[in-house]
């Protein structure tokens, strides 16, 4: 049975920045990718892998770059195949202006990166944030758990994801099975709660069994299938959801409902 499947964790660049984004962000993390960084190159691992509909998820890193991320968003918007998510630099003065944009630009939704963006999850100046995105209406992603070009402390742990939610009114994803390498503490800690786990970035870990208990606990209408395209393929992370022994229909909420329901597709 061929599945449909939506990736709801990517990452591509503008061609004349692909190369540079690329070098600077393996350098920083020791990571090789699959991809050259590119729209067309997402769209080629997205044929070879089965996969529909990517979600495209840009950060703004400082201030200065949130117009531009947020119109490469709304340009990947013309392709069908492609949702651009948009982001807003939280120490940017401009903030809650930028969100307004990128509603209207049509984007669906907003990510975070704590530890590129130098704020941790749960902090009070994120308050009016939260509350402007929840007005809008905006799906949330948060890089979730450790990252490899960051030490510790890390700045979205489950416990920090926890308290946010207490200040969000919205759809909430936690990348990376809810926090990369803490899936200890995802399970303890998130599980239950009213927020989407992303699959991206499973591929090789050595705590899969501790995955198919988050899995079970969390359960299959909370879970979104996705890879970190152009670190992971989808083929790659398609093998980890097989791994869990799901039936079918939970498999096909994994791989594609959810994320459509989500999305509005």
């Amino acid at each position: 049975m061929i599945l449909h499947k939506i990736d709801f964790h990517t990452h591509c660049f503008p061609d004349s920045l692909a190369p540079r984004a690329l070098k600077s962000l393996g350098d920083c993390s020791g990571l090789i990718p699959e991809t050259d960084g590119t729209a067309d190159g997402l769209l080629k691992s997205m044929d070879s892998g089965g996969v529909d509909i990517s979600v495209v998820l840009g950060i703004a890193t400082n201030a200065r770059q949130q117009k531009s991320v947020n119109d490469f968003a709304a340009k990947l918007n013309e392709n069908e195949r492609l949702v651009g998510f948009g982001s807003v630099y939280p120490d940017a003065p401009d903030a809650l202006c930028e969100l307004e944009r990128i509603k209207a630009l049509g984007l669906k939704g907003v990510k975070f990166h704590p530890e590129y963006q130098e704020f941790y999850a749960d902090d009070e100046k994120m308050r009016p944030i939260y509350r402007k995105i929840s007005e809008l209406g905006l799906i949330t992603v948060f890089h979730a758990g450790a990252d490899y070009g960051f030490p510790a402390p890390y700045h979205c742990k489950p416990e920090h994801l926890k308290n946010a939610l207490k200040m969000l009114d919205t759809n909430v994803v936690a990348a990376h099975w809810g926090g990369l390498a803490l899936h200890e503490e995802v399970l303890d800690t998130l599980c239950g709660l009213p927020l989407y786990f992303d699959t991206s970035f499973a591929y090789g870990s050595t705590c899969l069994p501790m995955i198919r208990k988050i899995a079970e606990k969390h359960g299959a209408d909370k879970i979104l299938f996705g890879t970190d395209s152009p670190w992971h393929t989808p083929e790659k992370e398609s093998r980890v959801i097989e791994f869990l022994g799901l039936d079918t229909e939970e498999k096909e909420k994994i791989f594609y409902k959810n994320a459509a329901k989500l999305l509005d597709i």
